[in-house]
């Protein structure tokens, strides 16, 4: 019996797919999960998800977000996700780049600002991770 699992971003719908389990980084840990699941919801922290189906496993690069899992189903929304085969190294270091630089002329900027760039600083340094980890 496979789980439902699908990844949402303000964008949209970044993976829709029934696998064989999953797992999410959480703020407390990872945890991971198997058709009959107890109910959960849990914050997700910025990281990796491992999606495992027919034997292969598939790994997704995930921001801060939500992860529930009810029944056989798990939904994620999250501010950014992307496969990890769908991430290109030059334009994420490019980002990351930039806003290192925009955060250390960060004196006239807005918390919600510096947040941000802290945020897209994380998220590229976990898509350059997840990368590296593939080659």
């Amino acid at each position: 019996m496979p789980i439902h699992l699908e990844i949402v971003t303000p964008e949209g719908k970044v993976y829709a797919d029934d696998v064989d389990s999953v797992v999410v980084p959480t703020t407390t840990g990872e945890v991971g999960i198997l058709p009959g699941h107890i109910p959960l919801l849990t914050e997700l922290d910025g990281g990796a998800i491992t999606v495992s189906k027919n034997g292969a496993n598939e790994d997704l690069a995930v921001s801060a977000g939500f992860a529930q899992c009810v029944g056989d189903k798990v939904s994620i929304l999250a501010e950014h996700a992307i496969n990890a085969a769908d991430i290109d190294e030059a334009e994420v270091a490019e980002a990351q780049k930039r806003a290192e630089e925009a955060l250390k002329n960060s004196k006239e900027m807005s918390d919600e600002e510096i947040e941000m760039l802290e945020s897209t600083v994380q998220y590229a340094s976990i898509q350059r991770l997840l990368k590296a980890k593939k080659r």
